[in-house]
């Protein structure tokens, strides 16, 4: 019934003390969701944090007009599809305006669907997977980058700067894991690399040898390792050196978290990752930093992309001056600006791109390596 019942019942508390003379203070409310609890908290928690950062901001610029303050209803998901869905209806429930999130396609996919249903516009800083937009959904918009342009950079990067004749592929079986991979593996055959097996191991296993000797004993000249989160990949890092596998380790965005070198250390150097480029000498970037940081600690994967995602959202409100959806869409649709994370501005699926290079871990840091059309950065 696209929440009518509820929002005659908000019109009428809203209506009776302004007819009584009465002020109401209005809160704009705004949701999110990510994994907050599980192996994927760390992500989801930079999601959360990149969200409050990006509220934060905009009440000192002032906030919306109409409105004494924006609040953030944070949901977990937990990567759970099921998760999502109740954290979806409970966000339809509260009757936010929009939705920045999920993380794990294999929640965002589901979960939008039902936000969709109510029009609430949803923006997500991290699912990869082509499904999350070419479903047609009006209201869906994604941030960060797709895996079918992500998975032929990387074949590239594995042919053209590794020189790679032969590979071996692992995933977790996951919506974004095996969809990116399943595309590398096209990607590399059409580019003339052997793929020696590509092999499946189980969301939330810790102990990989069975995988990894298998692997080991192909030696193939890469071992492409596509998972969710940096936890499950910072383990397997750590028992592919422990074996002594000698095959060169390369790997996805979702491993582009400063925790995977803390939990991997030294074997994590030199290991390769594909990643939308942010460049960290913009104004833009720079201003983030110097809040964030000092309060959440460093930047991780999707917090730039939350803040960006929180940001595009709020400002369409304000300039829609109203949180009518079709209004809402309509500015967003507008849009072309530079971000934090990235320039944004939407197609009309509601994708704004990413530039995937290649990052080297060097030093404990994630270096930029190689550009699809530069060639080596370094």
């Amino acid at each position: 019934m696209k929440r009518k019942l509820s929002t005659i019942l908000v019109l009428s508390l809203v209506l009776v003390p302004l007819m009584m003379g009465g002020a109401v203070a209005k809160t704009l409310k705004i949701g999110s969701m990510s994994p907050l609890t599980g192996p994927y908290a760390s992500d989801g928690t930079d999601i959360k944090n990149g969200v409050l950062t990006a509220i934060e901001v905009f009440e000192e610029q002032g906030g919306i007009p109409g409105y004494d303050k924006i609040e953030l209803f944070a949901q977990d998901t937990a990567c759970d599809p099921k998760q999502a869905v109740a954290a979806a209806n409970k966000l339809i429930n509260l009757e936010v305006a929009g939705v920045v999130g999920a993380y794990c396609s294999s929640s965002t996919i589901p979960s939008s669907e039902a936000l969709s249903e109510e029009d609430i516009p949803m923006l997500t800083p991290a699912s990869t997977h082509q499904d999350v937009t070419d479903r047609g959904l009006p209201y869906m918009f994604r941030l960060c980058g797709r895996d079918d342009d992500q998975a032929p950079a990387a074949a590239k990067f594995i042919k053209e700067a590794l020189g790679a004749k032969t590979m071996f592929v692992v995933d977790d079986k996951t919506t974004y894991s095996q969809g990116l991979a399943d595309g590398v593996v096209k990607a590399a055959k059409e580019l003339g690399i052997q793929v020696l097996d590509h092999e499946h191991v189980n969301q939330g296993d810790k102990d990989f040898a069975a995988v990894l000797t298998k692997a080991k004993a192909t030696n193939a000249d890469v071992f492409y390792m596509s998972l969710q989160g940096y936890s499950p990949a910072a383990l397997m890092t750590l028992q592919a050196s422990r074996i002594g596998m000698k095959s060169q380790i390369v790997t996805q965005d979702a491993v582009f978290q400063p925790k995977y070198m803390e939990v991997a250390k030294d074997a994590s150097e030199g290991v390769f990752l594909t990643y939308g480029y942010t460049d960290p000498n913009t104004p833009e970037y720079k201003a983030f930093e110097e809040r964030y940081v000092p309060k959440y600690g460093a930047i991780a994967a999707y917090a730039t992309y939350a803040y960006d995602a929180a940001t595009v959202l709020l400002n369409a409100i304000k300039a829609a001056g109203s949180t009518d959806p079709a209004k809402i869409k309509a500015e967003l649709m507008k849009m072309d600006v530079q971000g934090v994370a990235k320039q944004i501005k939407f197609n009309e699926k509601g994708d704004s791109g990413s530039a995937y290079i290649a990052f080297k871990v060097e030093g404990g840091k994630f270096v930029p390596y190689w550009d699809p059309e530069k060639g080596m950065l370094k």
